[in-house]
């Protein structure tokens, strides 16, 4: 794995990391500073997901592979970026207490479809490795 590639997913991992326990800890405590942490790796995030766009969806959408996981994580993204505009400005309280639940429960549940796409690519590569070794032998 190249430098600057390993670097990258570590800053991935580390935002990743930082926003869902900055969150988690806030639904704990709901002090406002850990609000204010939350929404400075939820920024992050958001710019970590342009550079993963243009440096590895664009890329490996073509192969077909894992579509469905990536395509899920686009999804779940997606959704955590508009519910948390929602939450920062929607003034209906109903509306409000009703995002905010799906915006949590999701974010709380995020790391499953991350670590499902992420070492679906593992099992996938076990697999055909000893595929090729029995047909070689």
């Amino acid at each position: 794995m190249s430098g600057s590639r390993s670097a990258g997913r570590r800053a991935l991992y580390a935002i990743g990391a930082g926003v869902w326990v900055s969150g988690a800890i806030w639904l704990l405590v709901h002090e406002p500073w850990w609000l204010r942490v939350h929404g400075a790796f939820a920024f992050a995030s958001v710019w970590m997901f342009g550079l993963l766009w243009g440096a590895h969806v664009t890329k490996k959408w073509p192969a077909s592979r894992r579509r469905w996981s990536g395509g899920v994580l686009t999804g779940i993204l997606a959704w955590l970026t508009l519910s948390g505009y929602l939450l920062y400005y929607t003034g209906n309280e109903t509306a409000r207490s009703i995002v905010s639940v799906l915006h949590w429960t999701i974010g709380l549940a995020c790391p499953i479809p991350f670590v499902w796409h992420r070492l679906g690519s593992r099992r996938r590569r076990a697999g055909n490795q000893v595929t090729v070794q029995n047909v070689r032998n």
